[in-house]
């Protein structure tokens, strides 16, 4: 619940460079959905996005280069970086240098020395940054980290965690599918990057990485069908699979504990609720029906009592990153995800790729 002095404090005043999927699907909507934030400025070189842009905030300057935006940076309070990976780590700092906090989208960069690198930039000059690892905030990891809590499970001995889809057909030209080392592309950086990410923030640090990654589709250049199982100190193992060629997926997470397993299947709403041009405040936003919640099987340690059956899923709730974001501005309240943590997420990506490379595993 938003408190009065937040309402009554001036807007955050945003600017998003970069309107594809990534600006116009999450980050702006989002924006637009907190009380105490506003999207005041859109940066996008091309006119069919301009012209989006205007249409959904006629009150946001559009801008068509970067340079308009370090010009005016007094008009600001934020920048969101959502545009491709190469460039995260070149504007962010930009942009700090510029005396902006910045957001910054995932991946926050290609590799830990980069990583490093804009988070050196955030120190020296003192602008705040953080990373927009927003699947810290679906309804199963949320459920998830309440059965931990809760410790319903007894024991945890281990996490299956999984993004699949089928798309047999490689999209040549886009940076996702690029080759080059400084796009991050391919699946270990693109949905890698959420599923290690929720990982540690479940588990901590792996003391082991294993991956596998392949290339499946005739004519694709990055890794479409990629594993990574990781080793907790506590002993618990996380296998991970992130694929491009999974017609029929399978559970989308996996939680097994000495006294029993929580499993649910399909993804979180609100990707395609905020494809489909909803936002944060909608009736049942986060929520799904009964059908799709995941199964407990587990006995209760105090009681003996086995219990088997549906388990409500916790509502996703992707705006509380930017609520975050915007205390950290207006009350200097910690940031919703520390940059720090996430340097770990792609030093993680490395020793995957290096494990991958030389068939082995890396003590990490």
């Amino acid at each position: 619940m938003l408190t009065q002095e937040i309402n009554a404090s001036p807007s955050v005043r945003v600017a998003i460079i970069g309107y594809g999927l990534a600006g116009s699907v999450f980050h702006a909507p989002l924006i637009d959905a907190i009380p105490g934030m506003q999207v005041s400025a859109i940066v996008t070189s091309k006119p069919e996005r301009q012209q989006s842009a205007h249409q959904r905030y006629p009150h946001a300057k559009i801008l068509t280069h970067v340079k308009e935006l370090w010009h005016d940076a007094g008009d600001y309070d934020l920048v969101v970086v959502a545009t491709s990976n190469s460039t995260h780590v070149t504007l962010g700092s930009a942009a700090m240098r510029a005396g902006l906090p910045v957001v910054v989208d995932k991946p926050m960069a290609a590799t830990v020395a980069d990583a490093q690198r804009l988070l050196s930039t955030s120190q020296d000059t003192g602008q705040l940054l953080t990373i927009f690892q927003n699947r810290r905030w679906d309804n199963d990891f949320l459920t998830v980290k309440k059965i931990l809590a809760s410790n319903l499970l007894g024991p945890i001995t281990r996490f299956e965690s999984r993004f699949e889809r089928y798309r047999p057909t490689p999209r040549h030209g886009v940076w996702r599918e690029s080759a080059d080392p400084q796009a991050a592309g391919g699946q270990l950086y693109d949905l890698g990057s959420h599923l290690i990410d929720q990982a540690l923030h479940l588990f901590g640090t792996p003391e082991q990485v294993y991956a596998e990654m392949e290339i499946r589709r005739p004519g694709a250049l990055v890794d479409d069908d990629s594993f990574v199982a990781l080793r907790f100190p506590s002993g618990i193992t996380a296998h991970l699979w992130m694929s491009q060629v999974a017609r029929i997926s399978g559970p989308r997470v996996r939680l097994c504990g000495l006294h029993g397993t929580y499993e649910k299947w399909g993804l979180d709403p609100q990707e395609d609720a905020l494809r489909a041009g909803k936002q944060p405040g909608a009736a049942d936003w986060g929520s799904e029906p009964r059908e799709l919640w995941g199964r407990v099987s587990t006995t209760l340690e105090s009681t003996g009592l086995h219990l088997d059956g549906p388990i409500e899923t916790v509502p996703g709730a992707y705006e509380q990153f930017y609520a975050g974001v915007r205390d950290s501005i207006i009350q200097i309240a910690p940031v919703p995800v520390d940059p720090a943590s996430v340097i770990d997420v792609i030093r993680v990506i490395e020793a995957a790729q290096a494990s991958a490379r030389e068939h082995s595993v890396i003590t990490f």
